[in-house]
């Protein structure tokens, strides 16, 4: 029965449908074919409690903040002050582009707005430079993918709330990470630089760096404030959520005057959309991974596993990255997160593994997922704004993922990376 489920949703997931309806007919299957016992009132309780939690309101805040300075200029001011310190280095365009990426996340918490921010201005000074428009989009969408470590983080929202997780924590977590994939990025755009003899630029002078960072100094308060606020008891993650849409409409409209209050309206009704999408996956996430549950599935896959790895902290890591990083590839981040981690927390807890640690393994593969064929969703986006045929962009994707994947193994042969930051807070 339980191939026959993965065999239906599958087949949905071919024919198109988005990631919601296999997940509802799955659960659906799960009822009717007594796979388990409950009723129809007992799913939408299921789907009610899924997107019930207090923490979930964070999620549309910040992704509206995300707009907001999507549609400012606070990624070309991000973009000139890397640029000013990067720019005479070998490969220093590309670095500048991955560095920006991670500032931008830093700011925005999004995946797909740093595609966006970041790749309409960079894209054609790669290309311009002699950097091939396959490397260009894979530079751009991978880099972007650093937003998910670097916080706020919609994936540490949504695995926290999952796991019942320190948020904080899981912010702090995430900062050496991102940094570390940030570098081994940076050392393979110098390598490739040095292999294709691009000459660097000239050097910026400390008066354009100053000026640089002197335009930038407001836009870097923001992931000070976010994470300052949220771990030293100021505000929740939530109240930092709202934070950061008032930090963003006085960044934007007030002082940089780039979004006029006219625009937000729009961008009001974008978020709400994208919202909406996010929280009936969330839902229908939690009603399936709920199901799964109750009729036992989670037991009979990973049962054998379990028992044979026992305490192995290095093997269960090992097992849960392969999971989500294969799970990330064919599905949403934010589904996989709702359905795996459930299943996968009995294992945490044998295994005696930081559920901290963990969520950061696990957020690194939903970012690895977000830009890996066939179905990442940052594929996608860079196919709708650069207008470029799919195998185009995917066509230089396996040496960014090949990083991406050791910086995984990285991490976990050495947690300490994850955990220092929290340590260090006291939490």
């Amino acid at each position: 029965m339980t191939m026959w489920l993965g065999l239906i949703m599958l087949v949905l997931l071919m024919l198109g449908f988005p990631m919601m309806l296999p997940l509802a007919v799955g659960t659906l299957f799960m009822m009717f074919t007594g796979m388990t016992f409950f009723g129809p009132d007992q799913m939408v309780s299921w789907m009610i409690t899924g997107v019930g939690s207090w923490v979930l309101a964070a999620v549309p805040m910040f992704i509206f903040a995300a707009d907001i300075l999507t549609k400012g200029h606070t990624a070309n001011r991000l973009l000139d002050l890397v640029d000013s310190f990067t720019r005479h280095i070998r490969g220093g365009l590309p670095i500048t582009t991955a560095a920006s990426c991670a500032l931008f996340g830093a700011v925005s918490g999004s995946t797909q707005a740093t595609v966006v921010a970041m790749g309409g201005p960079m894209r054609p000074r790669l290309l311009a430079k002699g950097y091939s428009d396959s490397f260009t989009l894979a530079l751009i969408i991978n880099a972007s993918d650093i937003a998910l470590l670097i916080p706020p983080s919609i994936g540490f929202i949504v695995y926290g709330v999952v796991m019942k997780t320190s948020i904080g924590d899981l912010f702090l977590a995430g900062i050496l990470p991102g940094l570390l994939i940030l570098a081994l990025f940076a050392g393979y755009c110098y390598i490739g630089a040095r292999i294709r003899g691009i000459a660097p630029e000239p050097r910026a002078s400390w008066g354009e760096r100053l000026r640089a960072l002197r335009k930038t100094i407001l836009p870097l308060g923001f992931p000070i404030l976010v994470v300052g606020g949220i771990y030293g008891g100021y505000f929740s993650a939530v109240e930092a959520s709202a934070v950061a849409v008032a930090y963003a409409f006085v960044l934007e409209v007030i002082i940089y005057r780039q979004v006029s209050i006219r625009d937000l309206g729009s961008l009001a009704l974008s978020t709400g959309m994208i919202t909406a999408v996010v929280f009936i996956l969330v839902a229908v996430g939690a009603a399936f991974s709920q199901t799964l549950g109750t009729a036992g599935v989670p037991e009979a896959l990973l049962g054998p596993a379990i028992d044979a790895i026992g305490q192995n902290q290095f093997l269960a890591l090992l097992l849960i990255a392969a999971a989500f990083f294969v799970g990330c590839m064919f599905v949403d981040p934010i589904v996989v997160i709702l359905i795996l981690v459930p299943i996968f927390k009995p294992l945490v807890e044998s295994a005696n593994l930081a559920p901290v640690h963990v969520g950061v393994i696990v957020t690194l593969q939903a970012a690895i997922g977000s830009a890996t064929p066939p179905f990442g969703c940052d594929i996608f986006t860079a196919i709708a704004v650069f207008r470029r045929p799919y195998m185009d962009v995917v066509r230089g994707t396996p040496p960014f993922i090949a990083i991406l994947l050791l910086a995984t193994l990285i991490l976990i042969l050495f947690p300490q990376i994850s955990l220092l930051l929290p340590s260090l807070g006291g939490n």
